[in-house]
């Protein structure tokens, strides 16, 4: 019977995507409409993808494809053929998104495309070119439950480092606007008032509430073109970096800052080991491997490195003095791979070095967050100090009291 994928509203107006088996579209909305929902679109099956595409809906949440790829390993090991293990996948879906996927790439299966194939109908998103070559290296290698797991537990590592980041950088930012909402309300809803009350005085303020006074008549009367200067300096700044030698000259500066430079290179380093050890680990060559590292860079000057680095090995070099001669690695990334190519061992002396620099990063950030945290209370607190002094002066002085 054919397949149809809908997207449908209910009574609330909220949209519902879903996968629907019926002899033509139109049994497919009066099955929709007697389940109280209003049919938008009804589509044969073989449409998804690009409805999808078009739709944003390929765009799924990491951890989805993480429980998917965990998912999909286990029930391999547990010895379920392919078209079995999608088929109990579709039905265990968190979202009708990554259910119009899977039941995709089942149909795709199910035609004669092997798993890799079927996958790269959804590149980029969800599945990189990462996922889809490994999990070809898995298919030629005739072990794609382990390659499954492997990438499971690259994709499980790579989220827990993310997620350290985030999480680390989470609460310097509330800090920072709750610190900054604080002061806005201050200049404008709190300062004018008592402006208005010394304006009625007619008696001289001190110096520092005058100024403060002055800031916030700014603030209220222009503050319309800071925020247009501030959009325009994100507007630009965006244009700019969408060139690519915008971006590279941008990501040149990153990596020459003081401290987050280091910070930078160092998670784009262990992104780079962790990546390559797992596809090396998965039976990848090294040339396609490396070719695909290169895609997963975030800093456009570091990815450039890897390609240099590829063509370098490509020639005929080794991989730790293709590194040297880039001076684009950190030394110690060098040496541990060094050793590994001399003793055999690169794979898990490139999951080290990852899981090495990552311990560095989250050592790093602490550090910084541990500096930046009293930064900037002690900043937010002189502001508002200062706002509570100048207008208690101007108190003083009107009421005559000696300080």
């Amino acid at each position: 019977m054919p397949v149809f994928v809908y997207r449908a509203a209910d009574r609330r107006g909220q949209t519902i995507d879903g996968v629907m088996e019926a002899p033509d579209a139109r049994t497919v909305v009066e099955r929709l409409q007697g389940e109280a929902y209003y049919p938008i679109k009804v589509a044969p099956h073989g449409e998804a993808r690009a409805w999808l595409s078009f739709g944003g809906g390929a765009r799924i949440r990491q951890r989805d494809l993480l429980a998917l790829t965990q998912q999909l390993a286990t029930l391999f090991e547990a010895g379920l053929p392919l078209d079995r293990a999608l088929s109990i996948l579709e039905e265990l879906a968190p979202s009708p998104r990554v259910r119009l996927i899977v039941a995709d790439v089942l149909r795709s299966v199910r035609g004669g495309s092997s798993l890799s194939d079927a996958l790269a109908r959804h590149h980029p998103r969800p599945f990189s070119r990462l996922y889809i070559n490994m999990v070809r290296a898995g298919e030629k290698g005739g072990v794609l439950e382990l390659t499954l797991r492997r990438l499971a537990e690259f994709l499980e590592s790579r989220a827990a480092f993310t997620e350290a980041i985030v999480t680390a950088l989470a609460y310097p930012l509330v800090i920072t606007v709750v610190g900054a909402g604080a002061i806005v309300f201050l200049l404008t809803f709190v300062i004018p008032r008592f402006a208005t009350i010394f304006a009625d005085l007619r008696q001289t303020i001190p110096l520092p509430t005058q100024i403060l006074m002055s800031v916030s008549e700014a603030v209220r009367g222009y503050w319309w073109v800071g925020a247009g200067v501030v959009l325009a300096a994100v507007l630009a700044w965006r244009v700019w970096t969408r060139t690519a030698e915008g971006r590279l000259t941008w990501d040149h500066a990153v990596l020459r800052l003081p401290r987050a430079g280091s910070i930078v290179l160092k998670v784009e380093t262990s992104r780079f080991t962790r990546t390559l050890g797992t596809m090396l680990k998965s039976g990848v060559p090294v040339l396609g491997a490396l070719a695909v590292v290169g895609d997963m860079m975030t800093n456009l000057a570091f990815a450039r490195a890897v390609e240099r680095l590829a063509d370098a090995v490509k020639r005929g070099g080794t991989l730790w003095a293709s590194m040297k001669d880039s001076a684009a690695f950190p030394p110690l990334a060098v040496h541990m791979v060094r050793v590994g190519e001399e003793t055999g061992r690169l794979e898990e002396m490139l999951l080290k070095t990852a899981e090495t620099f990552e311990n560095e990063v989250r050592t790093e950030m602490k550090r910084v967050i541990g500096l930046l945290e009293p930064a900037i209370i002690l900043v937010m607190g002189v502001l508002v100090a200062f706002i509570v002094v100048a207008m208690l002066l101007a108190i003083f002085s009107i009421n005559e009291i000696p300080l």
